[in-house]
């Protein structure tokens, strides 16, 4: 399991945002220096950040980035999925049919199942963590995940 490029920029731009403490937030320059990463590619994050929702902008000189809400109430899942989407979806067998048009193990497919549970188990960690978790991270990790009982075995 992979993370983008652009998940891993998007995050790290959102966290400068998040951990500055100017009122009026941060601008692209200096998210660019702060993070050794280009002004178009901060640029380019911010705005599909800002098109989720998750930031807003003001323009001036006194203008920047900054949160469109508290970062404990902004949920990484919910930034994953503005940045890159999940990782299992409803699409994901459409990519992997191999040369047919479908799958040919649409009605029997195990690894589908997998797939699911996967994401589940997933979606459960990052639906729990928060913008302020990764700002000012506790001592401890998240270490509860719920594992389905279909896949615990009994033996």
């Amino acid at each position: 399991m992979k993370f983008s490029t652009q998940e891993e920029y998007g995050l790290r731009c959102l966290l400068q945002i998040a951990r500055s403490t100017n009122k009026n937030g941060m601008t692209i320059p200096q998210i660019s220096q702060a993070e050794g990463l280009s002004e178009a590619n901060v640029a380019k994050m911010l705005r599909i950040l800002r098109m989720g929702g998750i930031i807003e902008s003001a323009r001036g000189h006194e203008g920047g980035y900054r949160l469109a809400r508290t970062a404990d109430q902004i949920r990484i899942g919910d930034v994953l999925t503005v940045l890159g989407g999940r990782l299992f979806d409803h699409e994901f067998c459409e990519k992997h049919a191999g040369e047919e048009n479908i799958c040919s193990h649409g009605t029997d497919c195990t690894l589908r199942h997998v797939w699911q549970t996967v994401q589940t188990a997933v979606d459960d960690v990052l639906m729990r963590l928060t913008l302020q978790d990764l700002v000012h991270p506790a001592q401890k990790p998240i270490t509860e995940i719920k594992i389905p009982s279909t896949l615990v075995s009994t033996t």
